[in-house]
């Protein structure tokens, strides 16, 4: 009877701390709501003057003076950040910024959806991404799944908008639409394997100790929710050994990923080996609470519409991706974009995905 009682007052305990930590995030949440529509109207304020009046630096350094003496404990009110709320009203004022959120230009509405995430990353955005749906897409991520500062940083800088809209998957069929956008963001359509020392021509063999001498930068590359379970993972399927050259797991997505390296082209007949360790995988090493597995072909080069053809009627989930030694994005790579309207009605998408938590 005791222990019963404890247990009904410990599930009342857990049930009033979860209470007090959703109402202290929805608090958190409009005292920075509040912030960035007052840095709004400030900006708006400081343009319409400068506009008007001619407002230059010195005035704009009174002003931040003044406002500092005015609220001694308030930050945020340096000449700098007085500017940056200034240029903030002024880009997503336009009608050419952010147009899905943006109210008509004359009413000079805030943009909701820049309310939903920090000052700090709204400014990391707004300098670093100069095409709409670039910021659209990134603030949508940053609040998607709570991106920290660096993080933000690391994937603009990375372009995961660019390599997010060209990768080559067939999860849209494959994956629940509850992991969906994250299995996506999972796989790059590109890996940067720079860290590795070897020549032009090598084995796969070679490129696959390349890998295991360099695990950590590795991993850095596939991303930060992927751990490593092993290298020529065993298979035994039938008494025949079967070896899968990578074996990760991902931490959010709570499922292995296998990966096979090819120092070649890509061949359709890559994708049926991959869809048997998957079944395999599952059928043998999957734990009852983990998601089905997912699969990575990472070959030296591709054909994007063999690829596409081979995924289309592949029922496994998997990604198909090549290897470099540059970090910067293939220049030819712009020229697979989807047109602008098909990455608006992507990223508009985002708000309807859910994720695993």
């Amino acid at each position: 009877m005791m222990e019963n009682s404890l247990t009904i007052y410990g599930a009342f305990i857990k049930e009033i701390k979860d209470l007090v930590y959703r109402r202290q995030y929805e608090a958190m949440k409009k005292v920075n709501a509040e912030l960035i529509q007052l840095y709004w109207e400030i900006g708006g304020e400081i343009d319409r003057k400068q506009r008007e009046q001619g407002w230059g630096k010195s005035v704009v350094e009174i002003l931040a003076k003044e406002l500092q003496k005015e609220f001694p404990g308030v930050k945020g009110f340096s000449a700098r950040n007085l500017w940056l709320m200034r240029q903030f009203y002024v880009e997503y004022s336009q009608k050419a910024n952010l147009k899905p959120m943006v109210a008509e230009i004359q009413n000079a509405i805030l943009p909701p959806l820049v309310a939903e995430i920090s000052w700090s990353k709204n400014i990391i955005i707004m300098q670093k991404c100069k095409d709409p749906l670039q910021r659209e897409f990134y603030i949508k991520m940053t609040k998607r799944f709570g991106w920290t500062k660096d993080v933000l940083i690391n994937n603009i800088e990375n372009r995961a908008f660019e390599k997010y809209l060209t990768n080559q998957t067939n999860f849209d069929e494959t994956v629940p639409e509850k992991y969906r956008l994250q299995a996506k963001l999972a796989v790059k359509d590109d890996y940067n394997f720079d860290f590795i020392e070897m020549g032009l021509e090598h084995s796969e063999a070679e490129l696959q100790a390349g890998i295991m001498k360099n695990v950590r930068d590795f991993l850095v590359e596939m991303g930060g929710y992927f751990t490593f379970v092993g290298d020529q993972y065993h298979l035994d399927v039938t008494d025949d050994d079967y070896y899968i050259d990578l074996l990760l797991f991902h931490r959010r997505l709570r499922c292995l990923i296998a990966i096979d390296l090819k120092i070649g082209e890509f061949k359709p007949e890559y994708a049926g080996k991959m869809q048997f360790y998957l079944s395999a995988l599952d059928e043998t090493v999957k734990l009852p609470d983990e998601n089905p597995s997912i699969g990575i072909i990472i070959c030296k080069s591709k054909k994007r519409t063999r690829v596409e053809y081979t995924l289309k009627k592949t029922n496994a989930p998997i990604g198909v991706a090549t290897y470099s030694y540059y970090d910067n994005l293939p220049e030819d790579m712009r020229g697979m974009l989807p047109s602008p309207d098909e990455i608006a009605a992507l990223i508009e998408g985002i708000d309807d995905m859910s994720v695993s938590e």
